[in-house]
């Protein structure tokens, strides 16, 4: 037993900068929502609409560059520093040619807003948001493939400080460019979408800085950085790296779907949504981080050849996420009204808002052990069983549930919502069963 809890401890030391660097970024879009709640419900909606198409494109880059943290942590715990500095230099072109995507799919995306079902104002007020949030995510991409890359090396801190001054600053660019100070236009929604660009460059800068120039980075960076490039190693970073990017695709296209659905209801129901999503997103952050410090940990095993440890990583990592989100449940339900009244002053959708966090959580615990488990895996480099595990969840279970009962049914919102829930508990036992099958000796 005590093999097991001698776990606990180097988990935590690694999860917790994690957890505070993801929770950093979630307190950007909760932020914003806030925010821009103040401003109105349609806009509200419009930034909604646009968070749940945009994050289809991203969500595939960011799963396409978890390969960057996984062969540098296997690296790291093989000590090959040449390795390790090849993945960054990789990583890096991987992630600019990414982020070039993402924004070209979302910039592509406008002249068909009008055809995805929203009222007609909600599309009116996305249009420009669309084109400025979008073109945000290149600096996006190249600045999580650095911090991938500093995790994985166990540098945990320095990213999650710059991401926690990228919050600091995000809130008054917007104070700026929303509601026009110090000079600048009153830009509303627009104007968050000015402050997300400059806050994103501002972070880009950062994380390239500190993995070039800072001293615990230099032993791991590449032999030679403008060597011609290993296509071989390109390809195994995609080849590891876009199993990963179809998985979160297959989750979060449900969740987009979702958010679509509601919009189908109409603004109150799209804005309830985005208020108890951003509630449910921040508790999956902290879960999120405990899974990433278990991917990375369990490569490091994996790279120093100790198999026996990656099960007792695995099992510990989620244990912790079963107890994080346990007591988020508790806040979920015990606190849903005033946390819904947060975000919105309309008592219609403040109220629909809370019956959402309810519904949230009952998934808690589900969606903790999703995500830590398929991290787990991630470590020992089994992606293509956990993106179709995925597409059973979500597309055969959550989404055919979540119509019939939001429309036939006549639940609405909630229904929506009750079938993602089913979704998420499908995910969670088949993603930790599959972990146990692979370390069981």
């Amino acid at each position: 037993m005590w093999r097991w809890r001698r776990e606990v401890r180097p988990t935590l030391a690694l999860a917790f900068p994690i957890m505070a660097g993801t929770v950093g970024h979630m307190l950007i879009g909760i932020t914003d929502t806030v925010m821009i709640g103040r401003v109105g419900v349609v806009p509200l909606a419009a930034a909604a609409f646009v968070n749940a198409i945009v994050h289809l494109p991203m969500i595939f880059m960011i799963g396409l560059l978890s390969s960057v943290a996984v062969l540098t942590s296997q690296a790291f715990g093989a000590k090959d520093a040449p390795e390790a500095g090849e993945v960054l230099r990789h990583g890096l072109l991987l992630a600019s040619g990414a982020g070039l995507v993402a924004v070209a799919v979302a910039v592509g995306l406008r002249p068909f807003l009008g055809q995805l079902g929203q009222s007609p104002e909600v599309v009116a007020a996305a249009g420009t948001y669309l084109v400025l949030f979008g073109g945000s995510m290149l600096p996006q991409m190249v600045a999580h493939a650095a911090k991938q890359y500093a995790e994985a090396l166990s540098r945990p801190w320095p990213p999650t400080l710059i991401v926690l001054g990228s919050v600091l600053l995000n809130i008054p660019a917007n104070w700026v460019f929303i509601y026009g100070h110090w000079g600048a236009p009153a830009l509303g929604l627009n104007g968050a979408g000015v402050a997300t660009v400059l806050v994103r460059l501002a972070m880009m800068a950062a994380m390239l800085g500190y993995v070039v120039f800072a001293p615990a980075c230099r032993r791991w960076h590449p032999v030679r950085w403008r060597a011609p490039l290993g296509w071989h190693r390109m390809g195994r970073l995609i080849s590891l790296g876009w199993p990963a990017g179809a998985q979160h695709l297959l989750e979060v296209s449900a969740f987009v779907l979702a958010a679509l659905m509601a919009g189908w209801i109409g603004p109150g129901a799209i804005a309830a949504h985005q208020i108890a999503i951003n509630c449910a997103t921040m508790s999956f952050m902290f879960a999120l981080g405990i899974g990433l410090a278990v991917c990375i940990r369990v490569g490091h095993a994996w790279g120093a050849g100790h198999r026996a440890r990656m099960r007792r990583i695995g099992f510990v990592g989620l244990g912790m996420s079963t107890v994080v989100m346990a007591g988020f449940a508790l806040i979920f339900a015990g606190a849903r009204g005033p946390l819904a009244r947060l975000f919105v002053t309309e008592p219609a959708v403040a109220a629909l808002a809370a019956q959402l966090l309810l519904v949230a959580a009952f998934f808690q615990v589900a969606d903790g052990v999703q995500v830590t488990a398929l991290a787990a895996l991630r470590g020992l480099t089994d992606v293509r069983v956990p993106a179709l595990v995925a597409a059973l969840a979500y597309w055969l279970v959550a989404m055919p549930l979540a119509y019939v009962l939001a429309f036939p049914g006549q639940r609405g919102v909630v229904g929506i919502w009750i079938g993602l829930a089913t979704g998420l508990g499908a995910a969670a036992v088949a993603l930790a069963w599959r972990f146990h099958a692979l370390t069981r000796e």
